[in-house]
């Protein structure tokens, strides 16, 4: 088995508004493959793309200069030294809030998923141009914040409806975003959104080397492959912010975030 990652040059700074499946699109008639030639989609291939140029190309940019904090986001700013107006958007992206500690803020983001912050970021985010929002943003720069897709895997899903519909073939779609873990150190890549292709592959039933009948083995295959193209993309300014896959070992098959998320009744840790 072979699994290439592949990501693509020629990536431009992603503005609101901007058509992804058609930069995509350019920049793979740009990029040559092992061989020499332009890479060209084939069926079983899949694009990964970071969060941060779904949210920017959807307009999820906010000026904390528009924001009214409430008085609980006053009241959270106060315990953890964080800014009343990013509080008040962190709140506005969660349901519910897990944990917290001075710079830190940790809830069950809309989507379901538990993260940092309610992933909101201001690395690599610059101001929209300034006909596209009634601000000077000149004037403050640093006041723009970017909050992750109103809906990863509906974005999943028109990206590739549109890649497919140019190009006839049968593709997959991921969006990663980089996230902390519970009792480690580091972030790693984790499935945001997926279109096309399986959250999970159940291998219970299976057998091992020894006929050994496996019991509880669930693999998280998105993840796994969203940590591998996040290993390719760079977290600083590679400018890679999209990853062209080939030979995932399984099927491509419809399939959506929810399975990544454990039940809360399952989950002992809450």
């Amino acid at each position: 088995m072979t699994l290439t990652l592949t990501p693509l040059p020629g990536i431009p700074i992603i503005r609101p508004g901007d058509d992804l499946a058609e930069t995509i699109l350019a920049a793979l008639s740009a990029s040559p493959a092992g061989s020499g030639d332009k890479l060209s989609l084939q069926d079983g291939d899949i694009l990964v793309l970071a969060q941060k140029i779904v949210s920017k190309a959807e307009g999820r940019l906010v000026n904390l200069n528009t924001v009214t904090p409430s008085p609980h986001a006053r009241q959270l700013a106060a315990k953890t030294g964080k800014d009343p107006r990013l509080v008040e958007l962190i709140l506005s992206e969660s349901s519910e809030v897990l944990r917290t500690r001075p710079g830190l803020i940790i809830v069950e983001h809309r989507q379901g998923f538990v993260c940092a912050n309610a992933g909101i970021d201001h690395s690599n985010v610059s101001p929209p141009l300034p006909k596209e929002e009634g601000l000077d943003v000149r004037r403050n720069p640093k006041d723009w914040y970017l909050l992750l897709p109103e809906d990863p895997d509906r974005s999943a899903a028109k990206i590739r409806a549109k890649l497919e519909s140019a190009t006839g073939v049968r593709l997959g779609v991921l969006i990663i975003d980089s996230h902390g873990r519970a009792w480690r150190e580091g972030t790693v890549g984790m499935t945001i959104g997926l279109s096309g292709l399986p959250a999970l592959v159940d291998k219970r039933g299976d057998h091992d080397l020894f006929g050994y009948a496996l019991k509880v083995t669930v693999i998280g295959v998105a993840d796994e492959l969203a940590a591998a193209a996040s290993l390719v993309m760079g977290q600083a300014d590679e400018g890679m912010p999209v990853v062209h896959v080939r030979g995932f070992p399984y099927p491509l098959t419809e399939d959506s975030l929810p399975k990544l998320i454990r039940p809360k009744d399952q989950d002992l840790f809450r």
